[in-house]
Order: structure tokens, then sequence, then C-alpha cells
């Protein structure tokens, strides 16, 4: 009997999270890096299970002369995401929240420099959705100016 506890105990500390892991990975592989079209995928797969009333921060280079697009997306049972872009000195460069919590910002940077995404999961105040879930954040990128234009 206590054999087999421990067993349970170490089957759901070590392989259940390896789970739920791969399950993110998937999700993001699946849904979100195809949002990001026109821009070429950075190749970084940034993701983590994130419960309701929690926070994460990214901190990534951007540089000059490339556009950018960040993408934020959560499994929709955890509701409209907040991201926020900061420079290193945490002053608020950019808030989703301002644009009615779109998942997608395009832009460019003056200069090469270090940034910090922050993603806001919101509470839900009636605990009708689900309490945690995969949340993606993905950079793509192209060389400034190599937009095709149609006339």
């Amino acid at each position: 009997m206590k054999m087999t506890l421990k067993f349970i105990i170490y089957i759901s500390l070590t392989i259940l999270p390896l789970v739920s892991f791969s399950q993110c990975n998937e999700y993001t592989k699946k849904q979100c890096i195809p949002q990001l079209t026109p821009y070429t995928f950075n190749g970084q797969l940034n993701n983590a299970v994130l419960s309701e009333g929690e926070t994460a921060e990214l901190r990534l280079t951007f540089y000059k002369d490339q556009e950018y697009r960040i993408l934020v997306k959560g499994e929709e049972d955890l509701g409209a995401l907040e991201f926020q872009l900061f420079d290193t000195e945490y002053n608020l460069l950019y808030d989703n929240a301002d644009e009615g919590y779109t998942n997608l910002w395009d832009f460019m940077v003056e200069s090469t420099d270090d940034f910090v995404i922050r993603i806001l999961v919101p509470e839900d105040k009636d605990k009708s959705k689900l309490e945690s879930g995969c949340v993606s954040i993905l950079i793509g990128f192209r060389a400034f100016g190599s937009r095709t234009i149609f006339k």
C-alpha cells in the first residue's frame, strides 16, 4: 500500500506536468504559429500553463530595421489576456487593454534593445471559466520594407 501511494505521488509530480506541457506545445504549434503570417516565426516556443490572476514576464531583444509581430494567445476559456510591453526600466510602452485586448501587435523599434513582455491572466469573478490554461507568446519578424505591395 505504501509503495502504491509513493508511485501515485511520483506519477502526479513528474509525468502529469510533462503531459500538460506537451499539450501546450501542440496548442502553440497548431493554433498560434499560423496567426503570425505574413511574419516569419522566430523559432522560440514561449508558452506556459497559467492560472487565473497570474502574471508572467518574458525578456526579449528586438533589433533595429526589423518589423515585429507579437502574438499573445491563451486557451479560449481563459478570457481576454492583457499584455504589455516595457523597456528594461519598466516604462510602459504598449498595453493591449488600450486596443480592446487584441492578441496581435505589429511594431518596429528605433534601435536594438531589450524589452519585457508582461502577460496578465484575468481573474474570473464568478468562477464560471477554466481556472488555468495554456498561454502562448510568439514573435514574428520581417526585414523592414519587405512587405509586398499590391497595386
